[in-house]
């Protein structure tokens, strides 16, 4: 389980990096959209799926309520699910 969530975390980082910081200027100021759909998809799967492994992981861990917070708002914001790999995902206890 560790490996899949460790995954869904770095793939999720990455798509939100793409949409964010590649697809979304293609899609308004070159008025491509294609890129911007695909990839907009993508991450929100990525992101239902780490939210979702989130809880499964945190539930299975019997971590704080605090930890579940700090993975919940990673979900929401740049750079934080590397954050949580570092932190948190690499050695669990």
């Amino acid at each position: 389980m560790l490996k899949i969530f460790r995954a869904t975390a770095i793939l999720e980082g990455i798509s939100y990096l793409l949409l964010f910081g590649l697809t979304m200027p293609l899609k308004y100021w070159a008025e491509i959209g294609g890129p911007n759909k695909v990839v907009g998809y993508a991450h929100g799967a990525l992101f239902i799926a780490y939210v979702v492994i989130g809880f499964v992981f945190w539930y299975q861990k019997k971590w704080s309520i605090k930890r579940l917070l700090v993975l919940m708002l990673a979900s929401l914001l740049p750079f934080a699910t590397f954050y949580v790999d570092m932190k948190y995902l690499r050695t669990t206890d």
